[in-house]
C-alpha cells in the first residue's frame, strides 16, 4: 500500500491522498485548495491521476476543502463510487451547489467589470457539473465495514461537523487511518471524536498543531463582543462558514438572549446554504448534542433571508442586530456584501469564529490590515475586528495529542497534513517528544509507502 499526498500538504486546504495497491486506487478527499492564490491556482492544474483510472472516492466530511473538487474530476472523467456517511451527502449536495453557483456568479461579475486577468473569465465548474457528483454517492455509517478491491473501509466519528469521519484503510496486511479534520472535546453542538482505532500509519490534521485555543467560555466571550456592540447601536457580523460555525453561532447568541445576558435584537441567517444546512441538525439529531427542543428554539430565534433582494434588505437596516453570512474566511458568499457596506462604521464589529487560512481575507484583518480587495476594489475596514477561536471546530494542539495518545496500540509513523508549516512542525515535536512517536510532515506530491 502507498499513499500519494495529492494536497493538504504545506497548507491547511485542499485535502486529496490517493491510496494505493496493486489492485485499487482509492482517493480520501477531492477538495478544494483556498487561501493563498499560489495554493488557489492549483485548482486549475490537470489532476495528477487520470480521474477514470481512480476506483472510488471517500470523503471525510462535507467541507469544500475536502469536498469542493469533485464537480471537476467528475467532468473529467470519474465514474465510480464516492462513498460518505449519510449526513456527508446530504451536505454535500447543498454545498456543492452553492459553490457551482457562485464561481458562476463570480465569473460573471468579474467579466462584467473587467477585472478577471483571464478574457473571459470562467468558473472552475456549474452549479450543473456540481449536481453531476450526486447520483455517484454511496452512504456508509459509523463502524461497518466496506470492501473496495482489496482494501477494507471503516469510518469512526471525527467530530467537527455533522457526519464527520476518519477513515480507515486495511488491506490485510497494512493499515492506515486518515483523521480527517478533528473536533473538539468541548464543541457546543457536536459530540467529541471517537478514539482512533488501530493502524500502522495515522495520517492526521495539524491545524491547530503550534496552539491551544484559550480557556474562555465561548458564550462568555461572545457574550463581552456583542454586548458592546449592541450599546453601540452597532451591527454584530459573523463570517461563518455555512456547515458547523452557522449553526453554533446562532445557538449561542440564542441561548445569551434567553439567558438574559444580550439584548433580544434581531438575528438573521443571510445564507440560503446554511439554512438549508441548519435544517438538516432537525433530521440528524444523533449526530449532535441538542435536544430537539433545544434545536427548534434556536432554528426558530434566527430571521432566515433567501433571496438576494432580501440580503440587500438587510444593508439598509440599522443596528442592533447580528447578521451570520458565509464564508467563513471571507473568502466569498453575501457577507463581502455586507462587509463592503458595513465595514467603515466604527460603531460595527466583524466577528471572526473559525481558522483563517494564509492568504485569506480573514487572515489579512487578524494581521491588522483594514483595507480589502472585494469584487476587484479596495474596501476600508474601521469597524473593530474580534476572534474568538473558541468557537473553532478544530482540536487544538493538547486535544490532537490526547487523541493520538488514546490509540489502542501506538502507530509505526504519524504524517501530518493540513497545517501551515509552522502549525504541522510544531506539533510533530511534541508527538516524538511527549508520545515517543515518529512523525514526519508530509510534502507536496510525496509518495509514501505503508510498511
Amino acid at each position: 500500500m502507498k499513499i500519494t499526498f495529492l494536497g493538504a500538504s504545506g497548507t491547511v486546504t485542499g485535502s486529496r491522498f490517493l491510496v494505493q495497491t496493486d489492485r485499487v486506487r482509492v482517493l480520501v478527499d477531492c477538495g478544494l485548495f483556498q487561501g493563498l492564490k499560489v495554493n488557489r491556482l492549483r485548482n486549475r492544474e490537470p489532476f495528477p491521476v487520470p480521474p477514470s483510472e481512480i476506483d472510488a472516492i471517500v470523503l471525510t466530511h462535507a467541507h469544500l476543502d475536502h469536498s469542493g473538487f469533485l464537480p471537476v474530476l467528475v467532468r473529467e472523467g470519474f465514474t465510480g463510487p464516492i462513498h460518505c456517511t449519510p449526513p456527508t451527502a446530504d451536505l454535500c449536495e447543498i454545498l456543492l451547489r452553492d459553490s457551482g453557483k457562485i464561481q458562476e456568479e463570480d465569473a460573471r461579475r468579474a467579466n462584467r467589470r473587467g477585472y478577471s486577468k483571464h478574457s473571459p473569465a470562467l468558473p472552475l465548474y456549474t452549479k450543473r457539473e456540481a449536481s453531476s457528483v450526486f447520483p455517484l454517492m454511496e452512504t456508509l455509517d459509523f463502524d461497518r465495514p466496506l470492501s473496495v478491491g482489496d482494501l477494507t473501509i471503516r469510518f469512526s466519528s471525527a467530530g467537527h461537523i455533522l457526519g464527520a469521519a476518519s477513515v480507515h484503510l486495511s488491506d490485510g496486511e497494512r493499515s492506515v487511518l486518515i483523521s480527517g479534520d478533528l473536533g473538539g472535546a468541548n464543541d457546543l453542538l457536536i459530540p467529541p471524536p471517537a478514539p482512533p482505532p488501530s493502524a500502522d500509519w495515522i495520517v492526521m490534521e495539524s491545524t491547530y498543531g503550534d496552539r491551544d485555543k484559550p480557556d474562555v467560555d465561548p458564550l462568555e466571550g461572545l457574550a463581552e463582543i456583542a454586548s458592546e456592540t449592541f450599546k453601540r447601536g452597532g451591527v454584530l457580523l459573523v463570517p461563518s462558514f455555512a456547515v458547523g460555525r452557522a449553526q453554533v453561532v446562532l445557538y449561542a447568541l440564542e441561548e445569551l438572549m434567553r439567558r438574559d445576558e444580550l439584548p433580544r435584537v434581531p438575528v438573521y441567517l443571510d445564507s440560503p446554504m446554511a439554512s438549508d444546512v441548519t435544517d438538516l441538525y432537525r433530521r440528524y439529531s444523533a449526530f449532535h448534542r441538542l435536544s430537539e427542543d433545544e434545536c427548534a428554539a434556536f432554528i426558530g430565534a434566527a430571521k432566515f433571508t433567501r433571496g438576494v433582494s432580501q440580503s440587500k434588505k438587510l444593508n439598509r437596516r440599522s443596528g442592533p442586530m447580528a447578521i451570520v453570512a458565509s464564508s467563513g474566511m471571507l473568502t466569498g458568499g453575501r457577507v463581502l456584501h455586507h462587509l463592503t457596506s458595513r465595514g467603515a462604521d466604527r460603531r460595527n464589529t466583524v466577528l471572526l469564529v473559525g481558522y483563517q487560512a494564509e492568504g485569506s481575507r480573514g487572515s489579512h484583518l487578524l494581521r491588522g490590515e483594514r483595507s480589502l480587495k472585494i469584487h476587484g476594489r479596495h474596501v476600508a475596514v474601521n469597524a473593530r475586528v474580534a476572534q474568538l477561536d473558541a468557537f473553532s471546530a478544530h482540536a487544538d494542539q493538547g486535544e490532537l495529542l490526547g487523541w493520538l495518545g488514546s490509540a489502542p496500540d501506538p502507530p509505526r509513523q504519524v504524517v501530518l497534513v493540513h497545517g501551515e508549516p509552522r502549525a504541522a512542525d510544531v506539533l510533530r515535536c511534541k508527538i516524538e517528544e511527549d508520545l515517543e512517536i515518529p512523525a514526519r510532515v508530509a510534502e507536496h506530491l510525496e509518495v509514501l509507502e505503508v510498511d
